[in-house]
């Protein structure tokens, strides 16, 4: 009955490794792809700067959902850190250089968020001024 028990922490300390592993992939990854880079840059609507924004909100939420994941993920490792044996403080240490990662991530994608936001409202602003123009210069 022991060795089963022994056993069976063993094997969830192996999936918190695992799943903290595949984890820090996506921490690494880039947040902007080619695409949506390219969409950013070729951005001239205000719309498509809105489209780019949404883009980036979305991004910066999935990885603060990441980030609360692996924050609660810290906190049973350190609470418990005898199920985990020597393995213990190496899983703190990933697990806080991830939220570190996450949340780096997640305030760049929320600065590139609002910088897309205040392009998209001076490309709004600038189009009522020109329609205010046109309709002074036509005499309405």
């Amino acid at each position: 009955m022991k060795t089963k028990l022994v056993n069976a922490f063993a094997g969830l300390s192996m999936i918190g490794i695992l799943f903290s592993a595949s984890s820090s992939v996506f921490a690494m990854q880039p947040i902007d792809t080619p695409e949506i880079r390219a969409a950013a840059q070729n951005a001239a609507t205000s719309s498509e700067h809105e489209f780019v924004a949404k883009y980036y909100e979305r991004a910066a939420a999935q990885l603060q959902a990441k980030m609360k994941e692996q924050k609660e993920l810290l906190e049973q490792y350190e609470n418990k850190s005898y199920l985990y044996g020597r393995q213990a403080q190496d899983l703190q240490s990933h697990t806080s250089a991830l939220i570190r990662d996450y949340e780096k991530s997640a305030e760049a994608s929320n600065k590139l968020a609002a910088l897309h936001r205040q392009m998209a409202a001076q490309l709004n602003q600038n189009h009522a001024a020109n329609t205010q123009l046109l309709k002074s210069a036509a005499g309405l």
